[in-house]
């Protein structure tokens, strides 16, 4: 009997051949066939095994997107949903991507392979933890922060002596600000090793805290070999850090969730290295696909790039990206969605018109630490400029009101990267 429960899978596809055809291969390839029949692949194997293709949307011919082995002049284009049975995947994450993201991209019939949409049965999303903090937990560790939270990256993010690092985070952790995080390039160089800046950071930040009364979370890079993943875990938790960062993409699902196996801190979800497979709209896996997975992996905050960033991203994709993260996964937390690349005072009226929501952290790193009045009129600039954003008053106008009272962080932001505004 077939197993009822199925992974729904939408692919855009591009081919020589008629495009039900090469559904047909995309699915044999990914299930229980292959190209030529084989011994043993029985009625009862197919019928409980095999993947099935329920919808083909052609789009009609156009130029192929990809090269492959022949270099036809004009392919069919088409939007194709495949089921596989959850029997074939059971609940691994490593044998769902292989099957729905594996071979397929290989196949030479195809000029274009693209997975756009994934829908998961129940059962998968309930065997998986999802996110243990959240939203909600990142709030509460952050002494119940209200409205879009502020952090900001370490720069330069590469280079810094033990001073240079020290005196960068006493300044940020003393401009009350929620987040600081080590850039996806600074692991663990021997000339400010991760041992050393989990020390300074987590001294300066409580020292900052006796000064300023508000919690610092400092997001640690603990991207690096696998079998060293939990000793860096540990470091950072035995110091009183209250957050480590991976980079998702680079070490792969299955080490996000060995982490989130053990972690006692929110886990900070880095993308580096994810446009390798999502830039294309020819091929590769859509960030709405991609979040799934590393919701159920366990991560707390998920990059999603940021409206007018310096990235390739449209801003209407990237609003959109930011909602799905927003939207229900089962009964998991929902993850805090991350905008960086970019931010600054000219970004939150975009951002809340688009998104509509103050459940999000935005990383601003010229934003603060290049603020005409330093990093605390920096934060605080960001922070005037949400507010403006959400009770629907202009940029510009928010920034006058606030200097005629004596405060002017937002008004220079504004003349520094505004841009007119």
């Amino acid at each position: 009997m077939r197993d009822p429960r199925a992974v729904r899978c939408t692919y855009y596809l591009e081919s020589e051949i008629d495009p039900e055809k090469a559904a047909a291969i995309l699915a044999g390839e990914q299930s229980s066939g292959t190209f030529l029949p084989v011994p043993g692949e029985s009625a009862r194997i197919r019928e409980r095994h095999a993947a099935h293709v329920v919808e083909v949307r052609q789009l009609g011919p156009r130029r192929p997107s990809l090269p492959s082995r022949r270099t036809p002049e004009k392919v069919q284009a088409a939007l194709v949903t495949v089921e596989f049975p959850m029997e074939n995947i059971g609940t691994d994450l490593a044998t769902l991507q292989t099957t729905i993201a594996g071979n397929l991209f290989e196949l030479g019939e195809l000029y274009a392979c693209r997975l756009q949409d994934l829908a998961l049965p129940e059962d998968f999303i309930a065997a998986h933890p999802g996110p243990a903090y959240g939203i909600e937990g990142t709030r509460r560790l952050l002494g119940n922060a209200e409205g879009v939270m502020v952090g900001t990256i370490v720069k330069p993010n590469v280079g810094l002596s033990e001073d240079e690092y020290r005196q960068v985070i006493r300044e940020l952790a003393l401009a009350s600000i929620d987040l600081i995080k080590d850039d996806e390039l600074m692991t663990d160089p021997a000339y400010l090793p991760l041992e050393r800046r989990v020390a300074i950071a987590t001294e300066e930040i409580r020292a900052a805290e006796q000064v300023t009364g508000h919690p610092t979370m400092y997001a640690f890079n603990i991207t690096g070999d696998l079998a060293g993943l939990r000793k860096r875990h540990d470091l950072v938790v035995e110091a009183g850090g209250r957050c480590v960062m991976l980079n998702i993409p680079i070490m792969g699902l299955p080490a996000l969730a060995w982490l989130r196996s053990f972690a006692e801190v929110p886990i900070h979800g880095h993308r580096a290295g994810l446009a390798a497979t999502m830039r294309s709209k020819a091929l590769g896996v859509d960030y709405r696909v991609w979040q799934q997975l590393a919701r159920l992996a366990g991560a707390d905050q998920l990059h999603a790039s940021g409206l007018g960033s310096k990235f390739y991203e449209p801003d209407a994709e990237v609003a959109a990206n930011i909602r799905r993260l927003l939207e229900p996964l089962g009964q998991t937390a929902t993850p805090l969605p991350v905008l960086s690349s970019g931010q600054n005072v000219t970004t939150p009226g975009p951002t809340f018109d688009a998104v509509g929501s103050t459940d999000l952290m935005m990383l601003a790193g010229g934003g603060v630490a290049a603020h005409p009045g330093g990093p605390g009129a920096g934060v605080r600039s960001l922070r005037l400029a949400w507010a403006a954003a959400v009770a629907g008053v202009p940029l510009g106008a928010a920034a006058h009101e606030k200097a005629q009272v004596g405060d002017e962080s937002l008004l220079l932001a504004v003349q520094a990267f505004g841009k007119g505004a």
